[in-house]
């Protein structure tokens, strides 16, 4: 609304200029999803505290969590709403289907909590939760094909000349990326802000990315492909300062958790950021961490299943180093270093060609 209204006002004032650029409003919605985060977050606390407390699995002392609100994804859906739709350009789909993806991936994992909270299963049956996934998933991708057009080709990192055009299959490849994003931060959302400190240099890992992608200039000059992501950038900066303000709250000892509400859509919505800038492989990369506890419950269960003894002493891995005997703080600490180094990295391999 801001963005619009100042294509009218710049006619009576020059200033108002500042807000087509594109790092403006993204620092602008960072900074404005923060500060709705910190008004709005101790009041949702008081109000959500009751009905919708955690109730946590008897072990490793979390029983101490109990009545902690578990739909925190809510205030950072609603909060992320709010600033893009006071700073992001209404026009460009790209913002559109980012609020679409992280709606619907949100209600999936609204309807997986209360089943938890208030049913008499523990959330919605594994393959029931997929299925919905996967028409989530598919709703995008199809939209994003018919609205935009993107190129087909999966462009490889290290290679210039590498980027095999994979057709239809681009549809399946996409939906695989959102799914498979969308679980793994849902797996890593174990601890006091472990989720939160993960995701946070990883999404801004990606704003950069869909900003430069979107620059014509800045994407030649890297020799990666040009794509209409910069607006993404703006929605790269909403996420942000709703996760810097919920790690406020989120941080040990948690005074609210994501739930998978918030888990599931924050993934999903990190995912299509990494398709839409065609930079979908680095994301494992820049993800690591989120790659490293998939992996730890894959090895896990097919050791089990093939020899009856697990590699871990729990699966995700942030459970193995409780049981090893490391403080939340130490885990949550450690394991967001290696997230910040992983961005790091990812951002260095856009050179590397």
């Amino acid at each position: 609304m801001l963005y619009h209204l100042s294509l009218w006002l710049r006619d009576y004032c020059s200033v108002f200029n500042v807000m087509h650029y594109i790092t403006f409003r993204a620092s602008a919605a960072l900074l404005t999803a923060l500060a709705l985060m910190l008004i709005v977050g101790p009041r949702f606390i008081a109000k959500t505290a009751q009905r919708f407390g955690c109730k946590p699995r008897p072990f490793l002392g979390h029983n101490i969590k109990e009545n902690v609100p578990t739909i925190g994804g809510v205030l950072v859906l609603g909060v992320v709403w709010v600033t893009l739709l006071l700073w992001g350009n209404l026009t460009n789909p790209v913002l559109w289907l980012m609020l679409i993806i992280t709606t619907l991936f949100g209600s999936i994992g609204f309807l997986d909590d209360w089943r938890k909270l208030f049913g008499k299963r523990d959330g919605i049956l594994a393959g029931s939760k997929l299925l919905l996934q996967l028409l989530a998933a598919t709703v995008v991708v199809l939209l994003w094909l018919w609205l935009m057009h993107p190129d087909t080709r999966v462009w490889v990192p290290f290679f210039k000349n590498i980027h095999p055009d994979i057709g239809l299959l681009f549809i399946v490849w996409a939906i695989f990326i959102i799914i498979g994003a969308s679980n793994a931060v849902n797996l890593t959302d174990g601890l006091d802000g472990l989720a939160t400190s993960a995701y946070l240099p990883t999404i801004l890992t990606f704003s950069v990315i869909c900003y430069i992608a979107g620059h014509s200039k800045l994407a030649a000059y890297l020799a990666i492909p040009f794509a209409p992501s910069a607006e993404l950038a703006v929605a790269g900066g909403a996420l942000g300062g709703a996760m810097f303000g919920f790690l406020w709250f989120n941080t040990y000892p948690a005074q609210m958790f994501l739930g998978d509400i918030g888990s599931l859509s924050l993934g999903a919505g990190l995912a299509l950021m990494a398709l839409m800038c065609k930079q979908e492989l680095l994301l494992p990369i820049a993800g690591a961490l989120f790659v490293i506890e998939v992996l730890s419950v894959l090895i896990q269960v097919a050791s089990y299943k093939m020899s009856g003894k697990r590699v871990f002493k729990m699966a995700p891995l942030h459970h193995h180093y409780e049981l090893l005997g490391w403080p939340e703080t130490k885990i949550t600490v450690r394991f967001g270093i290696i997230c910040m180094i992983s961005c790091l990295l990812a951002l260095m391999m856009l050179k590397i060609r």
